[in-house]
């Protein structure tokens, strides 16, 4: 009998424990997870043709440091593994198998590059290793049947163009459209997306159409066939120095087209400067984030918090603002998705709150741009406002338009 009585007072003691502790029952970890740290990996081309990326993965770096100066997230420090793999998709493979099978991270975040994050898309789904937030706007991220554990950051190429259709179809729905594009998955991707948004209007709205090889020394016989056929529109769906040709061919040939450029072309410093700012006048293009050299950003609280990270984190950055700025909000993100995980760090969990992200602000992002996800929509940040060049900068205009796009495999 006495023996009894001891073992129901042993239950009794263990559940009045767990009553108190009630997070105790509830902790699960995955790999690279514990009560102590979160423990995260990546690649990043620190070196090769593509080294000035590299500064993402330092920015990330930095940003953690701020989370664990801070404390952490849930008391837990987050430790990063980077590895340079030089912008070629095959070390990207070795580099993120020994992330998986030796370092034993919990999930990949901000991988850098389209074609290096193709390259071990397939082996982290296999896997069941979240491929998060990763740094290209490519749409195949957004295919949640098919590749389940990989989600991207960047707003999708494709979910920009629907937002242009958008803007085009209410502000000029008589438009005659030209098609400049570059011959790959980054052109395709627009034209894809802004067919899909004029839907049957595309037909009889585009007038022309006219790819370019990235070998061509010059786009400007492309440009004279837009205007030869009659566009008062025209989409330069154009990567840097090409977008550069555009904008100067367009102004050398007289003529006056509402010319769309696309955000990944609206550098100041590697587009329009070529160009010639006098040729860049009343170009338009659209924007998610807020421009971390405008001064009209200077007293912003998001933005105050930034620079103040900026100068002591990573003061390097001051010169790649706008870049530093992409990586601190990817790292804000997951961060936030860490967070949203409590005590419940399994590989699946983290996969499932960064797809239940819901109006999530961050810093970097304009005034009515939020983050938000779905179990069918991997793509957080399809929200764009119009932009026009002015002068000598952007400036935005309208309301915040939804760059509506299908979810891939559905």
């Amino acid at each position: 009998m006495r023996i009894k009585t001891t073992s129901v007072a042993a239950i009794a003691a263990a559940i009045a424990m767990l009553a108190t502790s009630p997070a105790l029952a509830q902790k699960k970890y995955g790999p690279g997870a514990s009560d102590t740290e979160i423990k995260l990996g990546n690649t990043v081309p620190y070196s090769g043709p593509a080294s000035a990326y590299g500064i993402l993965g330092k920015t990330y770096a930095a940003y953690f440091k701020k989370i664990n100066d801070e404390g952490g997230i849930n008391g837990r420090k987050i430790v990063l593994i980077s590895y340079d793999d030089a912008y070629s998709p095959p070390k990207t493979v070795e580099q993120t198998r020994k992330l998986v099978e030796s370092d034993e991270v919990l999930a990949i975040l901000g991988s850098v590059g389209t074609a290096s994050n193709i390259a071990i898309q397939k082996y982290l789904n296999a896997k069941k290793t979240p491929q998060l937030f990763l740094a290209t706007g490519a749409s195949r991220w957004n295919d949640p049947k098919a590749f389940p554990w990989t989600m991207g950051w960047l707003p999708s190429y494709q979910a920009e163009a629907t937002a242009y259709a958008t803007y085009l179809l209410k502000e000029k729905p008589d438009a005659k459209i030209g098609v400049f594009y570059q011959n790959d998955d980054f052109g395709k991707d627009y034209v894809r997306g802004l067919k899909e948004g004029l839907g049957d209007k595309a037909a009889t709205m585009i007038v022309a159409e006219s790819s370019y090889e990235v070998s061509e020394p010059t786009v400007d016989s492309h440009i004279v066939k837009m205007k030869a056929a009659g566009a008062d529109t025209l989409f330069s769906f154009a990567t840097g120095k090409f977008a550069a040709q555009a904008i100067k061919k367009v102004a050398e040939l007289g003529w006056k087209p509402l010319h769309i450029v696309p955000n990944a072309s609206s550098s100041l410093g590697s587009v329009l400067r070529p160009a010639g700012l006098e040729n860049a006048q009343d170009l338009v293009s659209a924007t998610f984030a807020k421009d971390p050299t405008d001064p009209q950003w200077n007293e912003d609280p998001g933005m105050k918090v930034f620079h103040a990270f900026v100068e002591k984190y990573i003061p390097e950055g001051k010169a790649m603002e706008s870049t530093v700025l992409s990586g601190y909000s990817i790292a804000q993100t997951m961060a936030e998705a860490l967070r949203m995980c409590g005590d419940d760090l399994s590989r699946a969990n983290l996969m499932k709150q960064a797809a239940s992200m819901k109006d999530v602000k961050l810093d970097g992002l304009l005034p009515g741009v939020t983050v938000n996800t779905s179990a069918t929509d991997f793509s957080p940040i399809d929200q764009f406002q119009m932009m026009s060049f002015k002068g000598e900068r952007w400036q935005r205009f309208g309301d915040v338009i939804k760059g509506e796009v299908a979810v891939a495999g559905q």
